[in-house]
């Protein structure tokens, strides 16, 4: 089975300092859904990892997070992709879970449910460092896009090893799926 990793806000839609609160606020950027389509084809189970504090907040409650993923799987099906879970951690950073990344557990949740080891090419694609640490310490290859926060993240540094950077998820996704040239004897 071939898996990759997505954080939801900065990679597939774009991101916002006062959080995404309602599905009007939650808009693709350009290509990523189709990137995801791309992956699909490919053989890819695509998961999304992201925190929502904005629930312990009280920010947005669940029926309206719901509606918000709806709206996501909704569009990423109009371009022909399927996104095959989501996983979220609604806590804040004082709550101290598990759940919540740079912590690994939703990732060792989606490796338990998925019945597979990240260890060893599982490509997880943040655009903030707690995302790709995350990805990280359970064994993924991180990959930091610039869309969301980035541009911000590079900049600052302290990237996990071996953290290959790309402008957005379209260009992920075109590295991945290359395949590498065979040359005649």
């Amino acid at each position: 089975m071939k898996l990759i990793i997505l954080d939801r806000d900065g990679v597939i839609n774009h991101d916002s300092d006062a959080f995404i609160k309602a599905p009007d606020e939650w808009v693709p950027i350009k290509g990523s859904l189709e990137a995801i389509a791309r992956l699909n084809q490919a053989g890819y189970q695509v998961v999304v990892a992201t925190n929502q504090s904005c629930i312990a907040r009280g920010l947005l409650d669940m029926p309206t997070l719901i509606a918000i993923h709806q709206k996501m799987h909704d569009a990423a099906q109009q371009v022909g992709a399927e996104i095959d879970a989501i996983f979220f951690c609604p806590h804040t950073d004082d709550d101290n879970c598990d759940c919540r990344k740079p912590k690994a557990g939703m990732f060792h949740d989606i490796s338990k449910r998925f019945d597979i080891s990240l260890r060893g090419g599982v490509a997880t694609v943040g655009d903030s460092l707690r995302d790709l640490q995350a990805g990280f310490i359970a064994g993924c290859a991180p990959y930091l896009v610039l869309t969301g926060k980035g541009e911000k993240t590079r900049a600052k540094g302290g990237l996990p090893p071996g953290t290959l950077v790309y402008p957005d998820l379209a260009v992920v996704v075109d590295s991945l799926l290359q395949k590498p040239v065979e040359l005649s004897v």
